[in-house]
């Protein structure tokens, strides 16, 4: 009944969402733990007034699409509205690659990429990032694929590649896409648009899920050269955006100094967390998104994510990388009680390293 590629493929798996009336903190999507601007819900209710609701949205998204030109100083023809960027990211999968074309991306990073690549049956070529987590420039251009995917910020390390390499790379691909994932570039201190504007190989693509606090809204961003937008809109769903979430999204990208003043807040409590993390033991790579990732090399942290689960804490873990956890940066209350849930599992786990090594 299905491609042989899907039934061999293993499905993206995000992280855990709690259940109607379950009381956990929930730091391991990446969401804004603040509200969106009031203007949203104003927008929202005015959109669902009188008949609207049974009529399609505008195909292109226009008012969205407008007020993101506003905001970024592109024009309307180079900029596409997603069903959130991973809509986007698919677009793109689909209208590049078929079965056995290259699609190329520093590795570890967002896993939804293997997934795409599976779906298009695309040969994958992941060379691993440096010790820093420096983007692996010569791998990424020998490996000669039509795609090539750079998330800046990283997930999950929340590292950032400069913006100059990115041009290099771009360069050095000449006319194959460099795709930059930027979901999380407003906690960081560059981004990469001003490559768009320049080179006409480089795709940019943004989320409102994280710094506008819409993920439930699912609206994403794509600029790049008019003809590549042409080409990806062969590819697009005739009505991809809700009426409501064009509405939404038009008066978020309006009302961006909302945006800034929780995302200044977020990276306030992103530098404490990382501090505190640092000082608990843990390797924690200098974040540019809204969490950090904490590790320490050699031990399995499972012990440590399953004690937070059962304190009601959440947080993202990776069979994959088992040393590792993805932590979201919260409110001042839910930092509060991931450290009063976390320092007492830090605490035996050290204890029970010591006791093993004195029976050793």
């Amino acid at each position: 009944m299905f491609r042989k590629a899907i039934e061999r493929m293993a499905p993206y798996v995000p992280g855990e969402q709690p259940r109607p009336g379950q009381r956990l903190v929930k730091l391991n999507t990446n969401e804004n733990p603040y509200p969106p601007s009031p203007r949203v819900r104003g927008a929202i209710v005015r959109a669902a007034r009188g008949e609207s609701l049974r009529l399609y949205p505008a195909p292109a998204a226009d008012d969205f699409i407008a007020a993101a030109a506003d905001r970024y100083g592109l024009p309307s023809r180079m900029i596409m509205a997603g069903n959130g960027s991973d809509e986007l990211l698919a677009m793109l999968f689909r209208a590049t690659l078929g079965p056995g074309d290259r699609v190329a991306w520093p590795a570890p990073t967002y896993s939804l990429y293997d997934t795409l690549a599976a779906m298009q049956e695309a040969r994958v070529v992941a060379p691993a990032f440096g010790p820093d987590f420096e983007l692996p420039l010569d791998a990424l251009v020998a490996a000669r694929a039509r795609l090539t995917i750079v998330c800046n910020p990283n997930s999950p390390s929340g590292t950032v590649t400069p913006q100059r390499t990115l041009g290099r790379l771009a360069r050095y691909l000449k006319d194959r896409l460099l795709v930059v994932d930027e979901a999380y570039v407003d906690f960081a201190e560059d981004n990469s648009l001003d490559l768009v504007r320049r080179m006409r190989n480089v795709v940019v693509l943004r989320s409102l899920s994280k710094s506008y606090s819409l993920a439930g809204m699912r609206l994403g961003l794509c600029f790049a050269h008019p003809k590549i937008i042409e080409q990806l809109g062969k590819v697009k769903d005739s009505y991809n955006v809700s009426r409501l979430a064009i509405a939404a999204g038009a008066a978020a990208l309006r009302d961006a100094a909302w945006a800034a003043r929780n995302v200044e807040r977020i990276k306030r409590a992103r530098a404490a967390a990382r501090r505190r993390l640092l000082r608990m033991g843990f390797e924690v790579p200098p974040s540019s998104a809204n969490f950090v990732l904490a590790r320490m090399p050699g031990r399995n942290l499972a012990p440590l994510y399953a004690g937070l689960r059962e304190r009601g804490v959440l947080v993202r873990y990776f069979r994959a990388w088992p040393d590792a956890m993805r932590i979201s940066i919260g409110t001042p209350a839910e930092m509060r009680a991931l450290f009063d849930a976390l320092e007492p599992l830090v605490a035996g786990l050290a204890a029970a390293q010591r006791n093993g090594r004195s029976h050793g």
